[in-house]
């Protein structure tokens, strides 16, 4: 499992960085962020106001293939598929249905799916891509970052490039100080911002 290699919290006041520290940390946690965020600085300040949240995400290559998670078995005239868990039953149904047709795809149940009558032979259904986590990971983080972000802080602004991501909300207007504050705090992990 990778690690985070910097997680920083900043505040002007030390008990406030203690608890976002600990707030932050737990909400990472819980959303399983943990094992993607490779560098995370966050910076809270009260006065200004303003909650900055800047990082580096581990490289994200895991594409999810059928035959990650079925069993693909040929026979006469169908492919039987049977699932050894059905995280991505939906997913693969909906590729499927697209694909082949109504017709053609058949759920007998929660862990067997059959396709019927199909051109396309077992090893390229074994290669079909069905998820890609990397999609999610930044509305997940977003949606992270919204929960640890202070109360009322409405306004927001956020960006995901080339695993790199930024989250700024503030109860107030956004100013154009925000891009060197970002570029700072990039800078303390030793990033370039995007």
């Amino acid at each position: 499992m990778q690690s985070v290699e910097y997680f920083e919290v900043e505040c002007p006041e030390p008990l406030g960085g203690e608890y976002y520290n600990q707030i932050a940390n737990d909400v990472l946690l819980d959303h399983n962020l943990i094992r993607v965020v490779h560098k995370l600085h966050i910076y809270v300040d009260p006065g200004l106001p303003v909650f900055v949240a800047v990082g580096v995400l581990h490289k994200i290559t895991t594409l999810v293939r059928v035959r990650d998670f079925a069993a693909v078995n040929p026979l006469a005239g169908k492919i039987v598929l049977v699932l050894a868990n059905e995280t991505y039953l939906a997913p693969m149904l909906k590729i499927f249905l697209q694909r082949f047709g109504q017709d053609h795809v058949e759920q007998a149940d929660r862990f067997t799916v059959i396709l019927r009558d199909v051109s396309t032979d077992a090893r390229e259904i074994e290669e079909i891509i069905v998820a890609d986590p990397s999609e999610s990971v930044y509305k997940d983080l977003i949606y992270a970052f919204r929960c640890i972000a202070p109360e009322g802080f409405r306004v927001r602004r956020e960006s995901y490039v080339k695993s790199k991501f930024y989250f700024v909300a503030s109860e107030d207007t956004l100013t154009a100080d925000v891009d060197a504050l970002l570029q700072a705090k990039f800078a303390l992990m030793g990033e370039v911002m995007p």
